[in-house]
Order: structure tokens, then C-alpha cells, then sequence
């Protein structure tokens, strides 16, 4: 078992489809059972038993749990539909080799010598000096991280602003996501699927999103999907729980003195099952509060699918003026 290279990524496509509970925590718990997700995996061509398969999904971190109360309160009547649409529409891009990315802000980070969670090894009796107040330092400021992950590759792209966090600027991230990483891994790509939060720089009522990526796909001459996840659900958001958790575990007990240490402390990020992660820093400043016209958004080349265009659409790039000969 040790030989088959692809088990343990086979078995994380096979349980995430039925993960439940809360993503964001250490500990998962599937509702397949161990018979099932053994015969899944066989029909993939694995050799493996349900016994192999209930010691490997601890190393995932799944574990079967007892029900608890955390009611979320009212959601959408969709919301699992949705989950299930998004969930089909990314099995059947990445079966036909194409990108497939999920994307988010990253919660802005104050830069400086200031107390960062969590605790990291020191000499004894030698802890850390920070400041003793989270003044923001005029010069230094915030930054904004926004990610890009790699679903199928396991690799990520976070691009930290210094600005704000725009729609122009989530779509940068993603053009600079495609140059440094994506072009490399998809040199035939056609179509570039993002799955993204119902809210944000990046939600699905937000016009300049939109506008941006018919720019992105005019210029790269992707045809672009967008599937954006419930509202109330940003946490089953891949990016979260496969990239920005361990961001947030590499730099625990370290401050963020300054911009470079950023950019170098998201781009040491790795995990045991071969996450590798690049960086850098934007720092271009985005303006806030565009405006996007009614007529800017009847000239987008965009479907909606059948099932909620909401929050399922399809940019595709405006056909290029033909070449006067002579």
C-alpha cells in the first residue's frame, strides 16, 4: 500500500464530498462508512480494506464523532443543492485536466512587532518582546493576504496587498496566480473554474468582480466558471481549510515585523501531505467604491447556469476584432 501514490488523495476525494460538521477544526467526521469508502476506493482501482481504510483517515484528520449542537440558525433551502452542483461541476473540469482554484481574503494582519497567536519554541525564560498594544503603525499599516489554492495540485498563491481589499484586487491575485503557478501546471488549459464565497471582494452580487474577470478572461482567453458557496457558508470554502489554517499555524507565536516577513513566513507554509505554497507582495493601491454601470454590465460576455445563475455563471472572452489585411 505503501507503493500506491495516489490512495491518499483518492480517499480525500472520496470522503469530502460527505465531510461534515465544521471544516475549520482539526478534527472531521465523515458519514460513509468504512465498508463504503473501501469499496469506492476499489472500484478506483485500489486494493484496500475497510480496516486500512479506518487507521489512513485519521492522517487526513477525519474521525468519526458524535452529533453537536451548533445549529447555524436559518440557511438557505439550496444550500446542500448547491454544495452538490459545486461538487460535480469540479470533478467534471478537473477529469478533463482543466484549472480548478478556490479563493478568499485571508482576515487583514496588523504589521510590526506585535503579539501574534498561538506559541512557538524559545529558550527558556527568553519569551518573545512585543508590543504591549495593537496600535496600528502608521507606516507599516495592514496587510491583505488573498489566496488562490490548487485543488488538484495542493499548492497555493497568496498575494499580499497593502491596500484594500477590492474586487480588482482579487482578480489580480488571480492573474498573478495563473503567470507564477498556473500556466506551468495547465499549458493547455482552456477554462479556469473558481470556487469562491457568496460575499466579499469576491461575492456574487459585487459588479466590479464581474467586470474584472471578463478583463481576466479577455486577456488570457479563458472561458471562466464561477461557483460561488451559500450564503452563511464561507468555512466549507477549500482554500480555509486546506490553505489559510496552516498559513495561520506556520506564523502562531511570530510577529509580523514587516512586509517581507509576510510574504516569507505564507510561503514556508507546508503540511504532510506536500502542500507548498508561493507568495508575494502586491503593492499597488486599489481604489474603493467603483462605481460599475448598468451598461458596463449588459456588455459582459456572461450565462448564467440553469440552476441558481446567481451564483453558477460563465464569463467568456469578447471575440477579438479581426486583422485589416493590407
Amino acid at each position: 500500500m505503501s507503493e500506491d501514490a495516489t490512495l491518499i488523495e483518492d480517499l480525500r476525494r472520496v470522503v469530502e464530498p460527505a465531510t461534515l460538521g465544521d471544516p475549520m477544526r482539526p478534527l472531521l467526521w465523515v458519514s460513509k462508512s468504512h465498508d463504503k469508502l473501501a469499496a469506492a476506493l476499489c472500484e478506483m482501482g485500489h486494493k484496500i480494506s475497510a480496516v486500512s481504510v479506518k487507521r489512513l483517515l485519521p492522517t487526513l484528520g477525519y474521525s468519526r464523532q458524535t452529533n453537536r449542537k451548533a445549529d447555524e440558525g436559518s440557511k438557505h433551502p439550496d444550500r446542500d443543492a448547491q454544495f452538490e452542483h459545486i461538487n460535480a461541476k469540479v470533478v467534471e473540469r478537473q477529469a478533463a485536466g482543466q484549472p480548478v482554484i478556490s479563493v478568499d481574503t485571508k482576515k487583514k494582519e496588523l504589521v510590526g512587532n506585535y503579539k501574534n497567536g498561538g506559541s512557538d519554541y524559545r529558550p527558556k525564560g527568553d519569551p518573545r518582546r512585543v508590543k504591549a498594544h495593537d496600535f496600528e503603525d502608521k507606516e507599516l499599516g495592514k496587510v491583505v493576504p488573498y489566496g488562490v489554492y490548487d485543488v488538484a495540485a495542493n499548492t497555493g498563491f497568496v498575494s499580499v496587498g497593502i491596500n484594500a481589499d477590492t474586487a480588482e484586487f482579487a482578480v489580480a491575485a488571480v492573474r498573478r496566480w495563473l503567470d507564477q503557478m498556473g500556466r506551468e501546471r495547465y499549458p493547455n488549459a482552456r477554462e479556469l473554474t473558481i470556487t469562491a464565497d457568496g460575499g466579499g471582494s469576491n461575492g456574487s452580487r459585487v459588479r466590479l468582480w464581474k467586470i474584472e474577470l471578463q478583463k481576466f478572461a479577455d486577456a488570457t482567453g479563458l472561458i471562466v466558471h464561477v461557483h460561488h458557496y451559500p450564503p452563511g457558508t464561507s468555512k466549507w470554502n477549500k482554500i480555509e481549510h486546506r490553505l489559510f489554517c496552516h498559513i495561520t499555524q506556520t506564523w502562531r507565536g511570530r510577529p509580523l515585523t514587516d512586509r517581507l516577513a509576510v510574504v516569507e513566513l505564507i510561503a514556508a507554509t507546508t503540511t504532510k501531505t506536500g502542500l507548498r505554497v508561493e507568495s508575494a507582495l502586491d503593492t499597488r493601491s486599489y481604489e474603493k467604491g467603483i462605481k460599475v454601470s448598468n451598461a458596463e454590465m449588459e456588455a459582459l460576455d456572461i450565462t448564467g447556469d440553469r440552476f441558481h445563475p446567481e451564483w453558477n455563471y460563465t464569463i467568456r472572452p469578447h471575440p477579438r476584432p479581426a486583422k485589416r489585411s493590407g
